[in-house]
């Protein structure tokens, strides 16, 4: 089974803390995963299938992924030490997309300051349900997920 774009956004939003953004002014239909202003995943999710996906990975991992399965290479205009772009084509088996996605968050929050880290670990909510936003300052909440 491949996976579609509604189920990659919804993976990544269920994520504590995460939001979804377009900050490519140019290309809107880039979207970014971002916990705390730290991007995680990045995919255009208006493409024509198969869809791919870009994800922080620790390097020698993202090494013996890439030797592994011919639709993980490395990321596309990112960092290719640190980052894969994987075509979600069936070939790479959802549960380890699932995996690589949860790596790639984990990755991003353990570089993140202390009570960043708590928030986004905790999924901290205002009385409301909202999550504290911890990047716009004390008493600022997000909007949440779009």
């Amino acid at each position: 089974m491949t996976i579609s774009a509604d189920v990659l956004r919804s993976y990544c939003l269920d994520l504590p803390a995460a939001l979804e953004d377009h900050p490519f002014g140019r290309t809107p239909e880039t979207c970014t995963f971002k916990v705390h202003g730290r991007v995680f995943a990045l995919s255009r999710l208006t493409d024509p299938p198969p869809l791919r996906v870009s994800l922080k990975c620790d390097p020698p991992i993202a090494i013996g992924l890439r030797a592994a399965y011919p639709a993980i290479i490395p990321g596309y205009h990112l960092n290719k030490r640190h980052w894969n772009t994987v075509t979600l084509d069936g070939s790479v088996p959802d549960r380890l997309v699932f995996e690589m996605i949860q790596d790639s968050f984990d990755l991003v929050v353990d570089k993140l300051p202390p009570r960043s880290t708590a928030i986004a670990l905790t999924g901290t909510r205002t009385p409301s349900g909202r999550l504290l936003d911890a990047d716009a300052g004390a008493g600022c909440v997000s909007s949440g997920r779009s």
